[in-house]
């Protein structure tokens, strides 16, 4: 089937559910016959941006190179969901600008939260120095300026969470009928 193609971009502290809330509603999408393509932090530094580290440089050469891909996508047709922690309003809003039909979901949790549910125990680690650069505790997070859909997985489920962004995809006029 054919559709518009756009990028919805989850942004967010490391485990405030960006992956979950992206793997639902690209299912979902997935059950209207809609090309769906993800892009995950966690697997593209394994391939696309191994060479790079976590310092403000290289994360944003990390997102540069995201931007390009899911740009390359959205022109055509495909709806790109997005899982990046991408800590910066600035290369955002790069990525805003280079990608048509850009939807950016700001992922909130709290930060102690997060760390409850960081089964991998990457939080703990930075906070004993062991990881450096570690978003949210060493290095920043900036709430995004202008986030067109905002969930809070601290205080809704996922499944109420993926209901927002759906309803807000089906408003925004990109769900077929």
């Amino acid at each position: 089937m054919e559709h518009t193609g756009f990028t919805l971009w989850f942004t967010g502290l490391a485990c405030s559910g960006k992956t979950v809330l992206a793997n639902g509603v690209a299912e979902e999408l997935k059950k209207y016959n809609m090309k769906v393509e993800r892009l995950d932090g966690d697997i593209v530094r394994k391939s696309l941006t191994k060479d790079l580290g976590f310092t403000e440089k290289d994360r944003n050469k990390n997102i540069e190179r995201v931007t390009f891909v899911a740009k390359l996508l959205t022109r055509n047709g495909v709806a790109v969901l997005a899982s990046f922690i991408s800590p910066y309003n600035k290369i955002r809003e790069f990525s805003r600008s280079e990608i048509s039909n850009y939807i950016l979901v700001y992922v909130k949790c709290s930060l102690k939260e997060c760390e409850e549910r960081d089964v991998k125990g990457m939080y703990k680690k930075a906070r004993a120095g062991e990881i450096k650069n570690f978003t949210g505790i060493d290095h920043p997070f900036e709430e995004p300026n202008n986030p067109d859909i905002i969930v809070e997985t601290d205080k809704q489920t996922i499944e109420e969470s993926k209901q927002i962004i759906l309803n807000a995809l089906d408003n925004l006029g990109y769900l077929p009928i």
